[in-house]
Order: C-alpha cells, then sequence, then structure tokens
C-alpha cells in the first residue's frame, strides 16, 4: 500500500492556508513617526541600515516602518493609535557584520578587503582609495619587478602614511630566487602585512618574512611586527598556515643566522597566519571549490587548530571565490566569514590596473563566460586559472602550448609544420627570437633561470611557452589592440553576477564603477539583507519589491552609511 502526502496549496501571497508567518509579536506606537504602507516607504525603511525596522500591519498590508516604539505581548492594544507588530529587525551597520577584532586589529571600519590582482591590477590606486576609506587593499605585486614593487612602496608610504595596506607575496615555485627577494624587499622597507596567495606548501622565505623581528615584549607579551593573511582553497593547506611555522624551516634560518635561537622558540607559539581567506570558485588560481562547502570546513578547521594550539589571538577566516553581490556578501557573513575578499570585480573598476578595453570586456561578462587554462607561473607542474572566455582565444591557445610542452622534449622536436603554425598564429614571431627575447628578460630577471635552460632543452621549451602565457596579460593590461584576441584576463563567474545584478543600474557602466561605490554597495545591501532574513526568520513575508536590493548612488549610499 502507497501512502501519497501533499503540501497544502500556497495562496496568492505565497502562504500555504492556516500559515502563521504573520502572528502578532505585540504593538507598535508611532509617537509622531511616519505611517505608511507604501512599497517605497517600506524599502526606504529597510535602507537605513543604522536605525531598527519594525514590520507591522497597516491597512491590511504589511509594512516597515522606524522611530517609535514597542510594546511586546499580545495583549490588549495600549494606545488607540497601536499598530500589530509583526517583527522587529534591529539596527545592522556594514561594519558589524564581520569579525570585529579583524577591523580592530588592521585598523579599518569595513570587513572587506580588496585581494591581489597580480601584475599591478590591484593597483595603488585601489589600495589609496579603499585604504582611506575604512578597507583594505593589497597591491598586486605578483608578476612585477622588484623595482616596480619598491615603486609601489614608495607612492603608498607617502600617500597613505599609517593608513592600512597590504602587498602580495605569491608561491613562486619555478622562481624561489624571486620570493626570497621579495621578501628581503618586504622586510627592509617595513611592509607589514602580506596577502600570501597560491602557495601549495610554506617557504623558507615565507617564514622568514613572518618570525624577523619576533620578540617578547615588556608586558611579556609575544610581539610579531609582521602579519600574514594566507588565502588558500585547500584544507591541508590552510592547516599548514594555522599552525606554528614548522621547526625544520626555524631551524635553517637560526643556521643562517636569520633568526635566532630565542625567536625561534617565541615562533612556536604563533600562527603562520592569523586570517586565512577560504578561495573558492574565483578568478586566477583557483581549484573552483564551492563556498558552500569550502568556508565550513575552513571554520572547522579553525575551532579545532584554535583549540589545539591555545593562541593568545583567535583564528579567523575570510570568505573569496563569487562574492559579487550583496546576497553573496550576506551568505558569506551568514555562514561566520570574519570579512569578505573581492577580485574579479574590482578589475573591472576604474581604478584597476586594466585597460578600458578589458574593462569593458568583463562588463559584458556572464556567469558561463569563464574557462580553466595554463598558468604562465607553474606551467610545467600544469596548475591551471580561471580566465575570461568571452572575446578571447587565449585558453585554447594556451592549452594548445601546454600539449605541445608534454609532447615534445625541445624545440627541435617540434615537426616544421605545427612549429609554423605557432610562430604564425600565437607567436607572430620565429621560436629563435622569442627565445633570444626570453634570456635577456631572465637574465635581468633570474639568470639561473638561463643557465637552467642551456642544460635542459625541456625547461628552454618551457619557458619560451610561457613568453606568450606572460606577455598575454601585459597586452590586456596595456589594451594592445592588435593582441584582443590573446587577452588573458583572469575571472571568475562572480563577474558574472555582479553584472546580472547591476543591469540597467548606473553601474552597468565601467566608467561608473569605482572600487569603494562597490564596496559599499556589495556591503549596504548586505546589511539590507541581513535584516530582511532577521524578518523572515519571525514569520514575516515581505515582497520581492520590498526585500530588492539594487545599487544606490554614492552620495545616497553614505547617508545611509552616516546615519
Amino acid at each position: 500500500m502507497t501512502t501519497h502526502c501533499e503540501l497544502p496549496a500556497a495562496n496568492s501571497t505565497g502562504e500555504s492556508p492556516g500559515s502563521t508567518r504573520r502572528q502578532q509579536s505585540g504593538w507598535w506606537l508611532p509617537a509622531g513617526a511616519q505611517t505608511s504602507s507604501s512599497t517605497a516607504d517600506s524599502r526606504e525603511a529597510l535602507r537605513r541600515v543604522g536605525e531598527s525596522v519594525y514590520a507591522i500591519e497597516h491597512d491590511g498590508r504589511t509594512a516597515l516602518v522606524t522611530g517609535g516604539s514597542v510594546v511586546l505581548g499580545n495583549g490588549q492594544a495600549p494606545q488607540e493609535d497601536a499598530l500589530p507588530l509583526l517583527g522587529i529587525a534591529p539596527a545592522c551597520q556594514p561594519e558589524a557584520l564581520g569579525d570585529a577584532s579583524f577591523c580592530a586589529d588592521h585598523g579599518i571600519r569595513f570587513p572587506f578587503m580588496s585581494g591581489s590582482m597580480a601584475n599591478g591590477i590591484g593597483s595603488a590606486d585601489i589600495v589609496e582609495s579603499l585604504g582611506s576609506n575604512g578597507a583594505l587593499a593589497s597591491f598586486g605585486a605578483a608578476g612585477l619587478s622588484p623595482e616596480r614593487i619598491e615603486a609601489a612602496i614608495d607612492r603608498l608610504d607617502s600617500s597613505m602614511g599609517s593608513q592600512p595596506r597590504c602587498f602580495n607575496l605569491i608561491h613562486s615555485p619555478n622562481e624561489p630566487a624571486i620570493e626570497s627577494t621579495v621578501v628581503d624587499l618586504y622586510l627592509r622597507r617595513g611592509v607589514r602585512l602580506v596577502e600570501a596567495s597560491a602557495y601549495l606548501d610554506l617557504t623558507l622565505p615565507l617564514v622568514r618574512y613572518r618570525v624577523s623581528g619576533i620578540q617578547r615584549g615588556a608586558d611579556g607579551k609575544i610581539e610579531v611586527p609582521n602579519r600574514i593573511i594566507s588565502k588558500v582553497s585547500r584544507v591541508e593547506v590552510a592547516q599548514k598556515f594555522f599552525a606554528p611555522p614548522p621547526e625544520r624551516l626555524l631551524r635553517l634560518l637560526v643556521e643562517q643566522g636569520a633568526i635566532s635561537a630565542d625567536q625561534a622558540k617565541l615562533a612556536a607559539s604563533i600562527p603562520m597566519a592569523q586570517d586565512l581567506t577560504a578561495e573558492a570558485d574565483s578568478g586566477g588560481h583557483t581549484d573552483n571549490r564551492p563556498a558552500l562547502t569550502l568556508l565550513p570546513s575552513m571554520l572547522s578547521l579553525r575551532d579545532r587548530l584554535q583549540q589545539q594550539y591555545g593562541y593568545s589571538q583567535p583564528l579567523r577566516v575570510g570568505a573569496a571565490g563569487g562574492i559579487a553581490t550583496p546576497v553573496s556578501a550576506a551568505a558569506a557573513f551568514s555562514m561566520g566569514a570574519a570579512y569578505v575578499l573581492v577580485g574579479s570585480v574590482n578589475q573591472s573598476c576604474v581604478e584597476s590596473g586594466s585597460s578600458d578595453t578589458v574593462r569593458t570586456m568583463l562588463a559584458e561578462a556572464q556567469q558561463a563566460d569563464v574557462t580553466m587554462a595554463p598558468a604562465a607561473d607553474m606551467f610545467e607542474m600544469g596548475v591551471k586559472l580561471q580566465v575570461l572566455k568571452r572575446g578571447t582565444m587565449f585558453a585554447m591557445r594556451a592549452q594548445k602550448l601546454y600539449d605541445a610542452y608534454r609532447a615534445y622534449d625541445s624545440l627541435d622536436a617540434i615537426p616544421a609544420t605545427e612549429r609554423a603554425s605557432l610562430e604564425k598564429t600565437i607567436f607572430r614571431m620565429p621560436l629563435d627570437k622569442v627565445w633570444d627575447e626570453t634570456r635577456a628578460f631572465f637574465q635581468r630577471r633570474d639568470p639561473s633561470q638561463v643557465e637552467r635552460a642551456l642544460r635542459e632543452p625541456k625547461h628552454l621549451l618551457a619557458l619560451v611557452f610561457r613568453w606568450y602565457l606572460g606577455q598575454s596579460s601585459r597586452w590586456a593590461n596595456s589594451g594592445v589592440a592588435d593582441r584582443r584576441i590573446d587577452y588573458q584576463v583572469w575571472c571568475g563567474p562572480a563577474m558574472g553576477a555582479f553584472n546580472e545584478w547591476t543591469h540597467e543600474t548606473f553601474l552597468a557602466q565601467p566608467e561608473n564603477r569605482r572600487v569603494l561605490t562597490v564596496a559599499l554597495n556589495i556591503l549596504h545591501g548586505a546589511a539590507v539583507i541581513a535584516r530582511v532574513n532577521t524578518l523572515h526568520h519571525q514569520g514575516v513575508a515581505l515582497s520581492p519589491e520590498i526585500r530588492r536590493v539594487e545599487p544606490i548612488e554614492p552620495t545616497r549610499l553614505q547617508e545611509y552609511l552616516n546615519a
């Protein structure tokens, strides 16, 4: 015998017959406050995130109001003009969405960070704009020469003073000398906060940065001048960042004279990184992890290791990858993220180090317009990154080069017809000339690469092919017109989500996209959605017209945030 269970049919308001979603919880007393049942006034009440909002029954409809006072309980109406109270959502300023200690430790107002987009796409302009307005941004140092990085340090030291800022430190398994050189620069110039990205394991330069200058203060507490915000997508890598520096690497640093034995002992009591960004499906280096499973795993790891090591300062986890709208930010905060990090979207803003052509391409992207392609910095390892697919053939051509690298052991081993095709369609010059340019580049950047290439034809082949992958991002950033089909534009599906949210609004146009306006709209919208959810959990069903969150012009937005 089969038993069928049917749910009650929903009525025109979306509620089931007999629903108690409008159950009264008390009375609202106007006390001179405006009373209205209009959709526009209810939306305005939600937007005023610095004030508590009350859901009331007025003229037979659910309305949202601010001001007045409330009396809880379902007894007799306390006065003639009292209206039924259905729910309350307290004030929810954007700065309250994440972990207050993250903001306090980094000297910022908002739990918001702009990620370090390589080759200076995460520009000094972005760092200045966000850092001077209560958020944190990381300069995209990866792929730049030490001279370019130091020039950025000079500029930001001059323009920002003590305002918060961060610099990228990227894992460079094929160029360890570069990573070490950048660490030397950061230590020499007093860079106190780095965003460590693309790390597969901890390295000696990274540990050296973290523990340099560690000491015990006059109050007996351990003082660590250099901080790391790690960005990872794998639990096994995250575990290394949340653990103390490895003993074997500390011993090496002591042997090299980089730190003292006493400093090594102190380092055993601190985590490599107090802050860790759980990077889900994102642009650039990514494992395409779903945020809904990745973030809870990282939060659970955080709690386990905090209990295991008993750190004096608690570990924190932020969320990145797919953060592009108020809904995604609100979801991350509601899951427990200490902060949110935005990347792809900021690349489409006017302050990014990219070109107007790329900004236009990004503004037209949809969520499915991305794909995976070989990464230049980890080419030989087969590591891939996520790029824009629409309007460019980079991904297909980069994969063709990687397939050729797998198939042949040297330039000379490439069949003549295939070599001619590569020279004509991808490189647009003879491969021998590409090697001449590549050799000259590495003679300046890292001569050991040239020495190895002259010994190992397979490595020479890799360097030649990496020429295209490296140039493709520079062509995009510079807007080289005749190379548009070869642009490498790092991009995740968040870009498409942002474009869908901003469609037919002022933020649909690339020239109107400024990082601060985008950041504050995402945060303010997330606060609005948090209030909507608070009311929903009390049984208050709001119409789509009331709960819809749209981008707000900068002047009006500042009024909501500063009220």
